[in-house]
């Protein structure tokens, strides 16, 4: 068997691969077109500020605790984690605001005390949503994709009712407060799509909140990045940054090598971790799995408008991550979804890993990470990006009651521009493909190639879906179908 693999792209779902197919005798190089690993999961420092530029939200601790026992490991032996309490705040006004404890029992008694009777009505909620994400982890999201028939077990067909329900439908069936329903709405944004088209099944979602709780690792998300990093190293893979993959070389219908920085590279397999439809540009037409129509007509996770900006003082009313939702849910998600357009009142989050983390920012300052959800392949310019910043920090100064704009140090901005220059990515969109139900499991594009013998696909737009514990799951589930299928 010829061992040499070559990933594109180091995003978490490929440095997972990694440390798989190291761990299974495979020879492993891992080739990324920037200056440093982690994809959409990279860090940007200035002036003694620390930021993540992507992923910001440490859920489903059980997920990163698999992947390391896999070889031997923890978690607590490549980073430290804190878990946040409050898990995080929800303004929905000026002095509007709910806080979601660490504590189921203390959030059964915040939604008692917003609504009477409802805390009855979230624990069989919740119990449902238990029993939904033991059933996800041990009968869905490990499974490739490859068939229908991997969605059925003695479980999912006692559950296949919430396959054609959907989250919206669940949430307000008995849920009357409109604050409580933004709150028990907004996890399964993370899946990339509206909670009215994503099926009831995903109320997972809302366990991994409650349930299992919001961390932190200290240092930042990059810290996990550097710690599946140090697992790969430890386990012989090698690293290769600046590495611009400009053609993927087919021989009689097999991987025979890269064109990387104009020069060929040999190899027996490729995997590739970066944006599935630009490595598809990467091959010849013939050898491609997916018409542009195909893409044209799939639903797209948003993109984003970030901010990362510094602040020469410490901020008050504010937690490590805080929620603005004091516009229109609704609309916002029309004009994500539905009637593309950048957005006439914007919903936004905003987190501050220097309130929990003092080592992200010099001391008696502040770093601020402010996003806000956009529709894919929307003009970019700076006169947006400026207008929209405008637009919430006004905001968020009334909100929070705190003047801030003749504080900041210094900010930098990220959108649809950036993504696609930066990580190849299908217009624009920050979170990959949709999880709705047309979207799932065996409905998503394939992790092997059905067209090219030895070329594999791992990340975001195929199995199990969007977010970090996904991308997890991924390079494990995609490094048992390259050894099942090359034995």
């Amino acid at each position: 068997m010829n061992n040499n693999i070559h990933i594109i792209g180091s995003g978490f779902s490929s440095l997972s691969a990694a440390c798989y197919l190291s761990k299974m005798g495979y020879i492993v190089t891992v080739l990324e077109k920037n200056n440093s690993i982690g994809g959409r999961a990279r860090q940007y420092k200035k002036d003694g500020f620390i930021f993540d530029i992507g992923p910001s939200w440490y859920w489903m601790p059980d997920v990163f605790e698999r992947f390391f026992a896999d070889f031997g490991r923890k978690p607590s032996d490549y980073y430290q984690l804190k878990k946040l309490d409050p898990a995080y705040r929800v303004y929905y006004g000026k002095d509007d605001s709910l806080s979601v404890a660490s504590n189921i029992d203390d959030i059964y008694a915040m939604f008692e005390n917003e609504e009477k009777g409802s805390s009855k009505h979230l624990r069989k909620f919740l119990n449902s949503a238990k029993e939904n994400y033991h059933t996800a982890i041990e009968d869905l999201v490990y499974k490739p994709g490859v068939s229908p028939l991997e969605l059925v077990t003695i479980t999912t067909i006692s559950r296949i009712s919430q396959f054609f329900s959907s989250i919206s439908t669940l949430v307000r069936k008995k849920i009357k407060s409109h604050r409580l329903i933004k709150i028990l709405e907004f996890p399964v944004l993370f899946l990339g799509a509206k909670p009215s088209v994503t099926p009831a099944l995903y109320n997972f979602m809302n366990y991994a909140d409650f349930g299992l709780g919001t961390w932190h690792p200290d240092g930042g998300m990059y810290s996990v990045v550097e710690g599946m990093k140090q697992l790969a190293n430890e386990l012989g893979v090698v690293f290769e940054v600046n590495s611009c993959i400009e053609k993927i070389i087919v021989d009689k219908g097999k991987v025979s090598g890269l064109r990387v920085n104009g020069k060929l590279i040999k190899t027996d397999l490729v995997l590739s971790g970066a944006d599935y439809h630009h490595t598809e540009t990467l091959l010849d037409k013939k050898y491609r799995q997916y018409t542009e129509s195909y893409w044209s007509k799939k639903t797209f996770a948003p993109s984003s408008l970030l901010f990362y900006v510094a602040f020469d003082k410490k901020l008050i009313n504010i937690n490590h991550h805080t929620l603005f939702f004091d516009t229109d849910f609704d609309r916002h998600a029309v004009e994500i979804y539905d009637n593309p357009t950048w957005p006439s009142a914007p919903l936004f989050y905003a987190n501050f890993t220097s309130l929990t983390d003092p080592n992200t920012a010099p001391e008696g300052k502040e770093n601020g990470f402010f996003l806000i959800p956009l529709a894919p392949d929307l003009e970019d310019t700076e006169e947006l990006r400026n207008k929209y910043f405008d637009i919430i920090i006004d905001r968020f100064e009334k909100i929070t009651n705190q003047k801030v704009k003749n504080n900041i140090i210094f900010k930098k901005s990220f959108c649809v521009n950036d993504f696609k220059d930066e990580y190849n990515s299908y217009k624009g969109n920050a979170y990959g493909m949709a999880n709705t139900l047309l979207q799932t499991a065996f409905l998503r594009p394939k992790l092997k190639s059905k067209k090219v013998k030895n070329l594999y696909f791992t990340g975001q737009l195929t199995v199990p879906g969007p977010g970090v514990p996904p991308a997890l799951i991924s390079g494990k589930i995609v490094s048992e179908l390259i050894k099942k299928t090359r034995l």
